[in-house]
């Protein structure tokens, strides 16, 4: 389902599979097997391909269908499997605010499995702003890796290359939000 959005998309716009390639640093065969649901895309690849085709992420996981409830009950909220070839160990995302084109605040629970990693950095305009919720994360800001732990908090300017992974043996849950929404 990603991969036809990004290939409707991508055809919508007038764009050759080479110049989204070539745009978001990626080999045609690579997007290729994306836009066939062959391969899962590291989020860092799938933000430059959406910066590419110049949509937002959140668009590409958007299910549509209505006005976004104001209330998500725990256990409701829609997930987003970012990583799903490597059967748990990637990243998922618990959308906390549901995708609307509106809204000018994204937040997600990002539940990492041991192992787990956003596979690179990205940058974007805007701000973030995190609480670890448990486990232990690195958070790559720039050059600089912070580890943190249950209970530390983070915030920094979105245009600072920054990426994370799970450090610890167990699982980490971030709550993570940022302004405008991005992903």
């Amino acid at each position: 389902m990603l991969g036809r959005k990004l290939r409707d998309t991508r055809r919508n716009r007038n764009l050759t599979l080479r110049d989204v390639a070539e745009g978001a640093g990626v080999s045609e065969g690579h997007l290729s097997k994306v836009e066939n649901d062959k391969v899962a895309p590291s989020l860092p690849v799938l933000h430059r391909v959406a910066a590419v085709l110049g949509i937002n992420l959140a668009r590409l996981f958007e299910n549509g269908g209505g006005d976004p409830a104001a209330v998500a009950r725990a256990g409701e909220r829609p997930l987003i499997t970012l990583d799903p070839l490597r059967r748990g160990t990637g990243v998922t995302l618990e959308r906390v605010i549901a995708y609307a084109p509106e809204h000018q605040l994204q937040c997600n629970i990002h539940i990492m499995e041991p192992g787990g990693a956003s596979d690179g950095q990205i940058s974007h305009r805007g701000e973030e702003v995190g609480i670890v919720l448990e486990g232990e994360i690195e958070l790559l800001l720039g050059g600089e890796v912070h580890r943190l732990h249950a209970g530390d908090t983070f915030h920094f300017d979105s245009e600072l290359a920054h990426g994370y992974r799970n450090a610890g043996a167990t699982r980490a849950r971030i709550f993570w939000v940022n302004t405008p929404p991005t992903f």
